[in-house]
């Protein structure tokens, strides 16, 4: 079993050094989890050039698969030929419905921007999204803080998606944020796995349990089998 995993591991390895992988986001966070999540790999990873002098992508769909395809599909037009991979990833909590959802990276704009998280021009800051949830639950029982991480990721090829993974991670939403690593809701998302929250790891440690790392690992085996068959 171990010399089957160090061949295929020397396979994705070679074959991974012959394309580039870029990763189309400006989010240091989700650049350190995808880097994390390489690392278990022996994979490097690199943002598309000159990726922050691109016209921005609005991301007004309504699903998360929505907003991964039209990133990874509209991004991959700056580099023809090449893989390029997209994500939209956020929280989902139970108690709150389902929310933020795919506002979470906004959660908090009514309070900092006037508007409505799917109106806001901007993302919002990470202690304010968090805020925001934690008032939301003051009042809901520990039993009842369920939610999980969600991540779809794409990989796309000059404007055409190729492939979309998904990835989930179930956890609680603690009372108080806890941990100094990570980004987004990290600090309150407790893996009870493990016993900690997302913040309290490093990037490669999260990448074992997190969606993020889950979507990126089939994204990997994905696009061993996609080089391989179009190499051939």
């Amino acid at each position: 079993m171990g010399l089957r995993s160090d061949v295929r591991g020397l396979r994705l390895l070679v074959v991974l050094n012959m394309k580039r992988i870029l990763i189309a986001t400006s989010n240091a966070g989700k650049l350190r989890d995808f880097a994390g999540a390489a690392a278990r790999h022996s994979v490097a990873i690199s943002g598309v050039p000159g990726f922050a002098s691109l016209p921005p992508v609005v991301e007004d769909g309504e699903t998360f698969e929505a907003n991964a395809r039209k990133k990874a599909e509209e991004y991959s037009l700056h580099v023809p030929g090449d893989v390029v991979v997209a994500d939209d990833s956020g929280l989902e909590v139970g108690a709150l419905n389902g929310a933020p959802g795919v506002h979470s990276a906004r959660y908090a704009a009514p309070e900092l921007l006037g508007t409505e998280p799917h109106e806001a021009g901007a993302n919002t800051d990470d202690d304010a999204n968090n805020a925001r949830v934690l008032r939301e639950l003051k009042n809901v029982p520990a039993q009842k803080r369920t939610a999980r991480f969600v991540c779809v990721l794409v990989a796309a090829r000059d404007g055409k998606t190729l492939a979309t993974f998904h990835g989930v991670a179930e956890g609680i939403i603690l009372d108080a944020p806890r941990g100094g690593n990570g980004f987004g809701y990290d600090p309150l998302f407790y893996f009870p796995q493990i016993q900690k929250t997302f913040a309290e790891l490093s990037a490669e440690e999260k990448s074992r349990y997190s969606h993020r790392g889950a979507a990126f690992g089939q994204f990997l085996d994905w696009y061993l089998q996609f080089t391989t068959t179009t190499a051939s």
